[in-house]
C-alpha cells in the first residue's frame, strides 16, 4: 500500500491562528509558508534610510505615500511583507483595505536581503514572480553586503531587470519624477 503527501498550502487564514510574535514575520508565498526571524541591525538600517529618503521625496512631491513593512495581501495564498514601498495616493485609495493592507500592487516595493540562500531565494525568485504577476511597476533588490541595488522594470507585463548599481551610481526612477539619490546614502 503506498502512500503520497499532498504538499500543503498555506493561506491567509491559516497564519491568523499562528501565535503572535514581535519577533517573528510570516510570510505566504504561492501557499508555501516562510517564518523570518527579525532583521539584522543592518538591514533595518537600510530600510529606514531608505524609507527616509523616499518619504522626504513623496512629502515634497505630492505624489504619495511611503510605506514601511506594508502587509500586502494579494491573494489567499500570497500575503508578504515587504521592507518598504511607495504608492501613489490614487493607487492607494484603490487597494487599501480597512484593516491597512494592500490588497493590490503598489507601484514600487523595495526588498533588502537579509543573509542566507533560502532568503535570497525567497526575494529574487519567489517574490520577483509575485510583485510580477501581480503588477508591480517596480523593484528594487538591495543588498547591504554588496552594497548594490539591483532594478527591476515592468516591461511587456513582466517586471525584467534593467541595472545593478553600486554604491557611486545614482538611483532614479521613471515612477518618481525628480528623485534621485546616490546608492551609498542606502547604507549606514
Amino acid at each position: 500500500m503506498s502512500q503520497t503527501l499532498e504538499q500543503v498550502r498555506w493561506t491567509i487564514h491559516d497564519v491568523e491562528g499562528l501565535p503572535e510574535n514581535d519577533w517573528i514575520r510570516y510570510e505566504i508565498l504561492d501557499g508555501e509558508l516562510f517564518m523570518t526571524r527579525s532583521p539584522h541591525r543592518l538591514h533595518q538600517q537600510v530600510c529606514v534610510k531608505i524609507s527616509s529618503l523616499l518619504n522626504i521625496w513623496s512629502e515634497l512631491s505630492h505624489l504619495g505615500v511611503t510605506i514601511f513593512a506594508p502587509g500586502l495581501i494579494f491573494s489567499e495564498f500570497d500575503s508578504v511583507i515587504p521592507d518598504v514601498v511607495w504608492v501613489t495616493h490614487k493607487r492607494l485609495k484603490q487597494i487599501e483595505d480597512e484593516a491597512g493592507h494592500l490588497t493590490g500592487a503598489p507601484e514600487l516595493v523595495v526588498e533588502v536581503l537579509s543573509p542566507g540562500k533560502q532568503n535570497e531565494r525567497r526575494d529574487k525568485q519567489a517574490k520577483l514572480k509575485l510583485y510580477s504577476i501581480t503588477g508591480v511597476r517596480e523593484y528594487w533588490i538591495v543588498s547591504y553586503f554588496t552594497k548594490q541595488v539591483e532594478i527591476y522594470r515592468r516591461e511587456q507585463a513582466q517586471l525584467v531587470k534593467v541595472a545593478t548599481l553600486l554604491e557611486t551610481d545614482e538611483i532614479i526612477s521613471p515612477l518618481l519624477p525628480g528623485f534621485s539619490a546616490f546608492v551609498r546614502l542606502f547604507f549606514p
